[in-house]
């Protein structure tokens, strides 16, 4: 079963309207994600995507999904919804701290790119402390990661972004530099 983005999405818009005020419902999502069908996990993301009424309590449900049939584009959609939730809930900040040094390196990477979209409301303590916290890893994903969090954060603060690799180039990977040297 193969469809094209854009067709998944008209058929999506056409289903969710009826339910986009309702709770989200879990079972959905978890049958969605447990279907053999990767499109399904796509309609499940997009599904919570639209939603937007995230809480604390949901962390649980977002990890489960994150460690079950994990994959980088699941992992990237995963992160933006959980970035959410850290913004508006700060006290959620512990859990991506925890997901740093996970041996999941899935977590690892939401933890780095949770801020991704931030851009000038970045915490830039916190991602120094995950990104840190995964120096020496030889995982391509969180590599990656750390470079496109970086390159990210740097299109509004090209001075703390130059200055971070500039004080921890020798720990990080070149793959990491090179993706956060990008627009510098």
């Amino acid at each position: 079963m193969a469809f094209k983005k854009t067709v998944l999405r008209k058929i999506e818009r056409e289903f969710f309207k009826p339910f986009i005020k309702d709770p989200i419902d879990w079972t959905f999502v978890e049958e969605c994600w447990q279907h053999p069908y990767r499109e399904f996990q796509y309609i499940a993301m997009d599904y919570l995507d639209k939603k937007k009424k995230f809480r604390p309590e949901d962390f649980p449900k977002l990890k489960e999904l994150a460690q079950t049939k994990s994959w980088w584009d699941g992992i990237d959609q995963l992160d933006r919804i959980i970035g959410e939730i850290t913004f508006h809930y700060p006290e959620t900040k512990d859990f991506m701290r925890q997901w740093s040094l996970d041996e999941d390196f899935w977590l690892r990477r939401i933890a780095i790119d949770h801020q991704f979209i931030r851009k000038e409301l970045t915490d830039t303590d916190l991602l120094a402390e995950v990104i840190c916290n995964n120096y020496g890893q030889t995982e391509f994903f969180i590599n990656k990661a750390i470079g496109w969090s970086l390159r990210n954060y740097s299109k509004v603060n090209p001075d703390w972004v130059r200055d971070f690799i500039d004080h921890h180039a020798s720990q990080m990977a070149s793959l990491s530099i090179r993706e956060a040297r990008k627009y510098l």
